[in-house]
C-alpha cells in the first residue's frame, strides 16, 4: 500500500478519490490552505499565495495527486482572475516541487488535474487528440500554464495529467445544469450545436487510481466517455432522465455573454477529444452512454 498527497483532496474530485484510495487500504493526506479535524485523514497545511508549505506534507509520500486550483467558472474573466487560475494550478505545482528538492523528496509520480479545455472553447468536427497543441484562447492559455507548471515535476519523477471535460456527478456542474430541469425549464444553451464531452465521476477517480498504480502510463490522457453529445442533446437527457419536458427555445448566447463575458464561451464552444490513448492502456469506462450515467446520479440523488 502507498502514501498519497492529495492538494485540493476536500473538492468534489478530491473527497470521492479520497474515498476510494483509503477504502484500497492506501494512507492518504490532505495539504489544504486549513486544518481539518476528525475528517480522517491527516491534513497539512499550505498558502500557495504567500509560498506557505508544511514541509512536513510530502515526507514519505509515495503519490502526489495534484487537483488544486481556484474554480475555472465561478468568476468573470478579468486579467487578474486568470492570473489567480493560472496562479494557483502552475504556481502551486512549482512551489511543491521547490520543496520537494529542498527536502530531497522524490516521489514516484505527480498525478495531475488537467482540462479538455486544452484545445480551446471553440466548436470544431476536429475530434482531438493529446498530439494536438494547445489553443491560442484564453482557456487554451490557462490550459498550456497549467500544465507547463505540472511538466517539470517530470524532473524528479513520472508525470501523469488526466484531461478531464465536465464531470457529472450529484454536485458541481450537472447540479447547476440540472437545477432548470427540475422545474421543466431545460433549455440549450447558445446554439446547443456546442459539443459536450463528460466523465462519470466514478470512471475519473478510477482512471486517478490507474495512473498512480499503472507505471507505464505518462504524459496526457484525456479522460472521456466515448459518447459525446451536443449541448442541446445533453440537455435533452437531462430533462429525460428528471421525467421533465424539453421543449423551451435556446438560450440566446448574447445573454450569456453580457451575464458572464469571456467566460461564456466555456458554455458556448466545446470540440470533442479522442479516450484512445487512455483505451489503450486498458482502461475501460463502465459509464459509456449519457443517459445511464444521469440515470445512475439522479436515482440516487433526486
Amino acid at each position: 500500500m502507498a502514501t498519497i498527497l492529495i492538494t485540493g483532496g476536500t473538492g468534489l474530485i478530491g473527497r470521492a478519490l479520497t474515498a476510494a484510495l483509503v477504502a484500497d487500504g492506501h494512507t492518504v493526506r490532505h495539504l489544504s490552505r486549513f486544518s481539518r479535524d476528525g475528517s480522517g485523514v491527516k491534513t497539512f497545511t499550505w498558502d500557495v499565495a504567500s509560498g506557505q508549505v508544511d514541509p512536513r506534507a510530502l515526507d514519505g509520500v509515495d503519490h502526489v495527486v495534484h487537483l488544486a486550483g481556484t474554480p475555472i467558472a465561478d468568476k468573470r474573466w478579468t486579467t487578474a482572475r486568470v492570473r489567480e487560475l493560472i496562479d494557483s494550478r502552475a504556481g502551486s505545482a512549482r512551489l511543491l516541487l521547490r520543496v520537494a528538492r529542498t527536502r530531497g523528496h522524490s516521489p514516484k509520480s505527480f498525478i495531475s488535474a488537467a482540462g479538455i479545455g486544452y484545445y480551446g472553447a471553440i466548436t470544431s468536427a476536429h475530434v482531438f487528440n493529446e498530439e494536438d497543441p494547445p489553443a491560442n484562447d484564453v482557456l487554451g492559455h490557462i490550459s498550456r500554464e497549467w500544465e507547463a507548471g505540472v511538466d517539470e515535476w517530470s524532473s524528479l519523477c513520472r508525470v501523469v495529467k488526466l484531461r478531464s471535460p465536465i464531470v457529472l456527478a450529484h454536485e458541481g456542474p450537472l447540479a447547476k445544469l440540472a437545477a432548470p430541469a427540475r422545474w421543466g425549464l431545460a433549455a440549450p444553451l447558445g446554439s446547443g450545436r456546442q459539443w459536450m464531452p463528460w466523465v462519470h465521476i466514478d470512471d475519473l477517480v478510477r482512471a486517478y487510481q490507474q495512473a498512480i498504480s499503472d507505471e507505464r502510463m505518462h504524459g496526457a490522457y484525456n479522460v472521456t466517455a466515448t459518447e459525446q453529445p451536443t449541448n442541446r442533446d445533453l440537455m435533452r437527457a437531462v430533462a429525460t432522465a428528471l421525467g421533465k419536458p424539453f421543449f423551451l427555445p435556446p438560450v440566446p448566447g448574447f445573454a450569456l455573454k453580457l451575464a458572464l463575458g469571456e467566460l461564456a464561451n466555456v458554455i458556448l464552444h466545446g470540440s470533442r477529444a479522442s479516450n484512445a490513448r487512455l483505451l489503450a492502456t486498458g482502461f475501460r469506462f463502465e459509464h459509456n452512454t449519457l443517459s445511464e450515467a444521469l440515470t445512475s446520479i439522479f436515482s440516487t440523488h433526486r
